[in-house]
């Protein structure tokens, strides 16, 4: 079946133009049945007599009065509906975060926040179950015509619909003229799913690599690059004074409480670009990490300072692999300083946008195609539907930094990219059973597991 645009708009006039003739005939019924109930009505019967010695003329002015009078009564109902479907609409508006978050804030100092709350879910719940009922609605007026219009009609509904399809719906993917599903994924509900998932289970593989020393050797026995790193544990004050490391919480993730250290005088926090000056400063900053819980705990690890100018002292930027049991959906890269800005890229080298970090863009220098290959190579030894694979860029190369089971904000890529990375998450999870099914040993896996 073509999927051209001009297809889609040919498909959505026949289907207006149809309805539009089906809505004339039967107004014409209508008027018709109007026509025949105003001339059978008590108000004209009586006024027939009347009528009779009235000139033709004025019989006709009068016939005109009342039905202006009938216009009048539909104008007076169609002003009460649109005064109600502006305040549906305003019921409706949108909100920035900032005026919601000071709406929520107030509830919440006046004890009302339980209730608000209570409000608002069932609010929603009301919503979305008018919303799913009015697209099985639509699907089901289709549901019988032929096939050009059913599809039509049915992914536009999907989309919508999304997780919360019928199963009416989804039946239509399985037949002859399967209806695409696509539109139904979604990455941040398979992310959801699996971390209940972990809730459920205590565990899961991806999260096996989550030691950053665990991951390290699972690297280096595939022959990636590791920073060199001990496997040391220290606190702030134990932490030993050394150039070119970088200092991260032991149990960290992302920019917080990571600092860049090219000497004891030449110090910048990732998180925020400060520079800080001496050895005593930076432990006076690692000390409030903690007392703010941007760290949870007082320990922290070393590692190689990775550097891709090592004369200008330009910190390695980050490159992350969105991996999907080998393949690659989108990586992201990123420059920290002098200000942090991101760069997205699809799996064929692309540059993209997503929806995440758009307004703190740059033109980024991309991947090799070798870059994603390895990447892809890696992932398919991880018994995972998804791992984020992190590295640093070093001046002859990529330098391996960390495994991200579940990467920060995942729920933040616009509807296109998350319906597209649902997809590879769900393909990626079918390759995966397939392959244990079939005796995959994930050798170099199992060992550290071990």
């Amino acid at each position: 079946m073509p999927e051209n645009k001009s297809y889609e708009e040919m498909i959505d006039q026949l289907i207006e133009k149809e309805a539009q003739l089906d809505e004339t005939k039967a107004r014409i019924a209508q008027t018709d049945k109007q026509i025949k109930k105003i001339m059978q009505s008590n108000t004209y019967q009586k006024t027939a007599s009347v009528r009779k010695l009235l000139p033709s003329g004025k019989e006709k002015d009068n016939y005109i009065a009342y039905l202006e009078e009938q216009l009048l009564h539909y104008q007076s109902e169609t002003v009460l509906l649109k005064e109600q479907l502006f305040e549906a609409e305003k019921a409706l508006e949108q909100f920035d975060y900032d005026t919601l978050w000071r709406h929520i804030k107030a509830k919440k100092d006046k004890g009302k926040i339980i209730a608000e709350l209570d409000k608002r879910i069932e609010q929603k719940k009301a919503t979305d179950q008018n919303f799913r009922n009015l697209l099985e609605a639509a699907a089901r007026q289709f549901q019988q015509e032929e096939t050009a219009f059913k599809e039509r009609i049915f992914t536009k509904v999907l989309a919508g619909a999304k997780s919360n399809a019928s199963e009416f719906m989804a039946r239509a993917g399985l037949t002859e003229d399967a209806v695409s599903l696509a539109d139904v994924a979604s990455y941040r509900a398979c992310m959801n799913m699996r971390v209940r998932q972990y809730q459920l289970l205590g565990t899961l593989p991806e999260y096996e690599l989550d030691d950053k020393q665990r991951a390290y050797r699972f690297m280096e026995k595939q022959a990636i690059r590791t920073p060199h790193s001990p496997e040391d544990i220290y606190t702030v004050e134990t932490l030993p004074e050394k150039e070119n490391i970088v200092i991260k919480p032991a149990d960290g993730a992302g920019g917080r409480g990571v600092y860049i250290v090219y000497a004891s005088s030449d110090i910048i926090s990732v998180k925020t670009g400060e520079k800080l000056t001496n050895w005593s400063l930076l432990k006076h900053r690692m000390e409030k990490d903690l007392a703010e819980n941007k760290v949870a705990q007082d320990a922290w690890r070393i590692e190689e300072l990775v550097l891709e100018d090592t004369i200008n002292k330009v910190s390695g930027r980050d490159v992350k692999f969105y991996c999907f049991y080998g393949k690659v959906g989108v990586i992201l890269e990123i420059i920290r300083t002098p200000e942090i800005k991101y760069c997205w890229w699809n799996g064929q080298g692309e540059r993209i946008q997503t929806g995440k970090y758009d307004d703190k863009s740059f033109q980024g220098q991309g991947v090799s195609k070798e870059e994603i290959e390895m990447a892809e190579r890696i992932s398919s030894m991880i018994p995972s539907p998804f791992m984020r694979i992190d590295f640093l860029r070093a001046e002859d190369g990529l330098v391996f930094g960390e495994f991200t089971p579940k990467p920060g904000n995942y729920d933040e890529f616009n509807d296109k990219i998350d319906t597209y990375l649902g997809n590879l998450f769900i393909e990626a999870q079918g390759k995966l059973d397939k392959d244990l099914l079939q005796g995959k040993a994930f050798e170099i896996f199992k060992e550290e597991l071990k």
